[in-house]
């Protein structure tokens, strides 16, 4: 890793580094953006201040949900209309279902109705957080405020278009990992003043110690989503036309142990965050009531709830990824077969046999990384954002280790491309 992070600085690199500058501007950006108040709003007037259920999407934004800024939606009207469209491909719209399969035409209409879903979803998201959050507003008032959330949110677009073609990595996801990582500093500051008590000697040391097992549980959760984000389970392929030797043998097709990636979490979230959006909106005290009691994060249904939405989206994206009966075909239509198993049914069976054993253990491990700051966060010295700290971490993580890649395939091309010269 370090030798590669040399090769960045080195001068025939240059047009990687401008890359890369690219991106850590258009980031500025996007974190300048954070700090700007939507026009017209007096934060007096902000109907509330504890966000609750909606801590994911102000960490995903850099805590532009808080303070009402113009980029207050962040990129989450796009994930969610991303996943309706990945949706409605799986043989529920045929037009969608065609379109998956004409190739690079396909993507791009497919990727033109995305943003279309998403910039309507942004207004109709705008139009509910402006009634849910400005007191004493009027109907045109929070028809402007949802207009300038909209227009913020196609901006946030633009700009990770902007980083994916002339920058490093995803702009989407960067833009969500630059988020969480803007609000982390305050999340540990709000977790070290709970914890930690300067009164006396004796709860200084009791308060340092409980910080420190609490930075031990978060790099645990990093080393857990790293371990998650890198296993695999290679299944063997042996082709035809080739012989049985040392070569022959690195043929595979990898399962990774969390193919679905944190779009399970982060879809459990949004489910589990519509009845709060909704008893703030209705604003009557018996469905406030009811929410808070049963349909939260902390409590026990909701918590539940919550878990099983993981491991339902979990089984359900990682099939509509991963369709054992197209990848069986195309292994049998390139001459391939799995060593030991029949082509056909029994090539299909065996895969989604595999298929579902390692996604009950990534589902499990999903859970298990959204659960424990949940857990942690039941203890009333602890501030509220650190609930979402697991989910927070899986996204950052993932995110890095893409990049990470992405970086070191440029590096490698870069070096392949001057030896050839030479």
């Amino acid at each position: 890793m370090f030798a590669e992070f040399k090769q960045i600085f080195n001068p025939n690199n240059k047009d990687l580094q401008r890359k890369i500058l690219f991106t850590f501007v258009a980031l500025f950006v996007f974190k300048l953006g954070t700090t700007i108040i939507v026009p017209g709003i007096d934060v007096d007037s902000l109907g509330t201040n504890n966000l609750g259920f909606l801590e994911l999407i102000n960490a995903m934004g850099g805590g532009a949900l808080e303070q009402f800024s113009i980029f207050a939606l962040g990129v989450m009207p796009y994930i969610t209309a991303s996943i309706i469209v990945q949706l409605l491909q799986a043989d529920i719209i045929p037009y969608f279902t065609e379109l998956s399969k004409q190739g690079g035409t396909g993507r791009t209409k497919l990727n033109r109705i995305t943003r279309y879903l998403g910039i309507a979803l942004a207004f109709i998201q705008g139009y509910i957080f402006s009634f849910a959050f400005i007191s004493n507003g009027t109907p045109v008032e929070y028809m402007s405020f949802a207009v300038i959330l909209t227009a913020g949110t196609a901006l946030l677009l633009w700009i990770g278009d902007q980083i994916t073609a002339k920058g490093i990595g995803n702009g989407i996801s960067l833009i969500i990992m630059a988020g969480i990582i803007a609000t982390m500093p305050n999340m540990f500051y709000q977790t070290w003043t709970s914890l930690v008590d300067f009164t006396t000697t004796q709860t200084l040391l009791f308060g340092l110690i409980k910080f420190i097992i609490f930075l031990i549980v978060y790099v645990a959760i990093i080393l857990g989503v790293v371990f998650v984000e890198s296993s695999e389970r290679r299944v063997p392929i042996q082709y035809a036309n080739k012989s049985t030797s040392a070569n022959a043998s690195k043929n595979y097709v990898p399962f990774k142990l969390n193919s679905a990636g944190v779009i399970p979490v982060i879809f459990a979230s949004i489910i589990i965050s519509v009845p709060g959006l909704i008893s703030q909106v209705a604003k009557n005290d018996s469905i406030t009531l009811f929410v808070s009691k049963y349909l939260t994060q902390t409590s026990v249904t909701g918590f539940i709830l919550y878990i099983a939405c993981i491991f339902a989206f979990t089984y359900f994206y990682t099939f509509f990824q991963l369709k054992p009966k197209e990848l069986a075909e195309n292994i049998n239509q390139n001459g391939g077969f799995i060593p030991g198993v029949r082509p056909g049914e029994e090539t299909v069976t065996y895969l989604n046999k595999v298929l579902r054993r390692i996604t009950t253990i990534g589902a499990t491990s999903l859970s298990i990384i959204a659960a424990i700051p949940i857990i942690f966060g039941l203890f009333p010295s602890l501030p509220s954002s650190v609930r979402i700290g697991g989910t927070s971490l899986l996204i950052v993580v993932g995110v890095a280790v893409e990049t990470y890649k992405q970086l070191s395939s440029e590096l490698v091309t870069r070096s392949y491309a001057r030896g050839r010269r030479k």
